[in-house]
């Protein structure tokens, strides 16, 4: 059948269909971050004159390295959620091996099968390293005597359990990726017997077909594992030695990962990055990097990060623009721009290099016709523009600009939300605080960035939470999220009393209880708060009638979701 795309087609067939004809199945990730890493080693060429590709990367570089260990990994190809996040400093990686079982040991596999804490202890050196025989030795010696890959499953069904190579590969299949409902368990029987005839333990062995049985939910082969750990390593390699480059090819890349592009480019100033707003004299479709005065990079940001521009009116602008822009008819004249697209600029407060604030500019623009006049000749000389004596239009504030901007390109370069509601919000503490204050009762509050609830957490969920001073990860355990499921599932600004935990530089709030401060996003001034009306909230995945709401009702908790999304990973 036709494709989306044109001069494409797609041909479905089912795999098993696939298996029984005999025809070879290959899987091809298409993975956004190749794409990244591609655009950074063009910027590399381009402004570093470093032609690099994933061959010619520095092995083993102790400072991307010393980055990983401190779990200072927004970004970095497939360590950046917050499980990936707490286990490096407690794995510490320090060669490319380490890597391939970061990858690995963080999968429901090796959790629920329970390889992941015999692993760190053992690494740690708060455990032994003991193998059941030297048969096996051989098998898991690499991983400190615990099973983490598909692979070593495999081995020891052969070496321990006497299986036959025929016998081992029916069990990979029982153990296919993704497969949630697989047929290990008729393996049990055999492997177990076989374990116990060649002379292993019967706790022993059970332990060993629980692991086993673990892969069955999700476990990777070790050469998955490696293949994705070299892009690890390239990416935080990046990230390490050039950052500026790192973050604006990420932008690029989007949508990606794990965080949207506000908490990307609050991770990039946090490292020294200077972030410049759109601009229509400046700004290209892409994200680009401008040489400063002092010959460092700076990060413009591109009219790809408006809502609903258009990449081939963004492209216009860049062509027409010659010596630059000096007014909003002269943009209109060159680029041949509709009126809703120059709407669109204005909103992003994209007229700011003219003098021109996002309202002056929307008053100017409601202003051109929509017939447009032949350009010839029509493009005043610079200076010649004339303008009759508008309005004194009044001047927005610091959170009406917050929010508009999020509205229009969903992060702000101005100021946090929760730092302008810092002042309304008593007995907080700033997350930057958290890792070093003392442990006890503690009161956290912040936009609501990432929701996990992994299916091997029994039920406990995890928030990640944003102030202007960073983020927080919050630990929500079932019973705490049944009492306050509405506030948990449906904010937007979560107020969190809870207990603080540090294990290293690991920090966790473990929650008490969980207050929605969503309805205070609408105190930051935004124009249409006048018009909000109350509605019912939907607090649960249950399907209910839609209830009808006057067009221009928006109510705080309605506001704070479109303006304020959050990730949610289920």
């Amino acid at each position: 059948r036709p494709a989306a795309m044109q001069a494409r087609s797609i041909i479905e067939w089912d795999k098993d269909d696939l298996d029984a004809l005999g025809l070879l199945k290959v899987d091809v990730l298409a993975l956004g971050m190749l794409s990244c890493i591609q655009g950074a080693f063009h910027l590399l060429a381009t402004y570093y004159q470093r032609n690099l590709s994933l061959a010619t990367i520095p092995p083993e570089d102790n400072a991307t390295y010393d980055m990983l260990c401190r779990g200072d990994s927004i970004g970095v190809f497939q360590v950046e959620s917050r499980a990936q996040m707490a286990m490096l400093p407690r794995l510490q990686p320090r060669c490319f091996h380490d890597l391939v079982v970061q990858v690995a040991i963080v999968r429901p596999g090796p959790i629920q099968g329970d390889m992941v804490h015999p692993y760190l202890r053992r690494r740690a050196g708060l455990e032994k390293v003991t193998y059941p025989s030297d048969a096996l030795r051989g098998v898991l010696e690499r991983t400190l005597g615990v099973p983490l890959f598909q692979e070593q499953a495999m081995q020891i069904a052969i070496v321990g359990a006497g299986f036959t190579g025929s016998e081992a590969d029916q069990l990979r299949r029982a153990m296919a990726t993704f497969k949630k409902h697989g047929d290990v368990a008729k393996f049990h029987d055999k492997m177990i017997s076989g374990m116990i005839a060649r002379g292993y333990e019967p706790e022993f062995a059970e332990r060993c077909f629980r692991q086993i049985e673990g892969f069955g939910t999700y476990g990777f082969p070790e050469s998955h594992a490696a293949s994705f750990a070299l892009l690890v390593y390239v990416s935080a390699w990046i990230k390490r030695h050039y950052p500026d480059v790192f973050i604006c090819a990420l932008l690029n890349a989007q949508p990606m990962g794990f965080y949207a592009p506000a908490q990307i480019v609050r991770d990039a100033r946090e490292h020294g990055i200077e972030i410049r707003p759109i601009c229509v004299n400046n700004s290209n479709w892409d994200n680009h990097l401008e040489r400063r005065s002092d010959g460092r990079l700076a990060l413009r940001l591109g009219f790809r990060q408006i809502k609903g521009m258009k990449q081939e009116d963004a492209e216009w602008i860049s062509a027409c623009r010659g010596n630059g822009y000096y007014d909003i008819p002269s943009l209109w004249l060159r680029a041949g721009l509709a009126p809703a697209a120059l709407e669109r600029l204005a909103e992003a407060d994209a007229f700011g290099g003219m003098g021109l604030n996002r309202r002056d500019a929307l008053w100017r623009i409601k202003s051109i016709r929509a017939d447009k006049p032949l350009p010839l000749l029509s493009d005043p000389m610079d200076g010649e523009a004339i303008y009759e004596p508008g309005v004194d239009l009044p001047t927005m504030n610091l959170g009406e600009e917050v929010v508009e901007d999020y509205v229009s390109i969903r992060m702000s370069l101005r100021a946090h939300p929760v730092e302008l509601l810092r002042p309304l919000l008593t007995g907080l503490t700033p997350h930057a605080e958290l890792t070093h204050i003392p442990l006890g009762p503690v009161d956290v509050c912040g936009l609501v960035i990432t929701r996990q609830r992994p299916g091997t957490a029994s039920g406990v969920i995890f928030l990640t939470l944003e102030d202007e001073t960073g983020v927080s990860n919050v630990v929500v355990w079932p019973k705490v999220y049944e009492q306050f499921r509405t506030a948990v599932i449906g904010g937007r600004l979560l107020r969190v009393r809870g207990y603080l935990q540090r294990e290293g530089i690991v920090v966790h709030v473990i929650a008490q209880e969980v207050q929605d401060l969503s309805p205070k996003l609408a105190e930051l001034g935004h124009p249409r708060d006048d018009a909000i009306g109350i509605t019912d909230p939907k607090t649960d995945e249950a399907p209910r009638p839609a209830t009808p709401k006057p067009r221009n009702a928006w109510h705080p908790r309605d506001q704070a979701k479109k303006l304020f999304p959050s990730r949610d990973f289920h």
